[in-house]
């Protein structure tokens, strides 16, 4: 798609979003610049919503002044790497995505915010590099210990390493099924047991996260090699539910 015709296009889908949406939103910005993400290749910034503030006289959040702008050359740069690249559903997703963003502003809220964190994280988590164990919290809460992440569900369990001893295979039901999952024998502080592809109907992947709770002694040993959380992924184990 040349840039014509996709400013265009993106004109007609900004149009096209109810005008209570768009409210205190300037207006759209199609410029030609390529923005990739400054520590995880292949990670293009594809839009931004860029926001301003102007506090009330009386206290409080005031107006909220928002312009949307996209990214051409990112999307050009991930439509060549990617054989399914969607270029009507990409623009649309961007521009709503963004148009919520300002949405949360005018509330005050950090939801969307902790969501991109949570994606730039898995994506690191996927990519091998390091990341934030915790990452998938700042997700979707699907339930009380179940988090979605960019199509991937993680189902947190707290464990200690007795409840380990006796229990080397425990019971999980995630997305509607039911299944039993055999811990690792060398349980890190924080252990991602991935689910085998087509265990669950779900597009991404899933995992039990394993989290060790730390006796006192154990507490002490951390502190003294510098409080390092000792992080792993695996492949489960999975037995017959009965």
């Amino acid at each position: 798609m040349n840039f014509g015709t996709f400013r265009a296009r993106a004109e007609e889908i900004f149009a096209d979003i109810p005008p209570d949406f768009r409210e205190g939103v300037d207006g759209l910005e199609v410029l030609r610049k390529t923005v990739p993400h400054p520590t995880l290749p292949g990670v293009y910034t594809l839009g931004e919503c860029l926001s301003e503030f102007y506090p009330s006289d009386y206290g409080g959040p005031g107006e909220v002044r928002s312009r949307v702008v996209l990214y051409y050359g990112s999307f050009i740069e991930l439509s060549r790497s990617q054989d399914n690249w969607d270029w009507e559903e990409e623009m649309f997703e961007t521009v709503t995505h963004e148009i919520r963003h300002h949405l949360e502003h005018l509330a005050a809220e950090d939801a969307l915010e902790e969501m991109d964190f949570a994606e730039d994280q898995n994506f690191a988590r996927r990519e091998g590099e390091r990341f934030d164990p915790y990452f998938y919290r700042a997700g979707d809460r699907r339930a009380r210990d179940l988090f979605e992440v960019d199509g991937d569900l993680f189902l947190e369990r707290e464990v200690s390493t007795r409840w380990l001893i006796e229990n080397p295979a425990f019971p999980v039901e995630l997305a509607g099924t039911r299944m039993r999952v055999r811990a690792p024998s060398d349980v890190k502080d924080i252990c991602f047991l991935r689910l085998p592809a087509g265990t669950l109907e779900i597009a991404g992947d899933a995992f039990v996260v394993l989290i060790k709770r730390k006796g006192l002694r154990e507490w002490i040993g951390g502190a003294v090699r510098g409080g390092r959380v000792r992080i792993a992924e695996v492949e489960a184990e999975l037995e017959p539910e009965g």
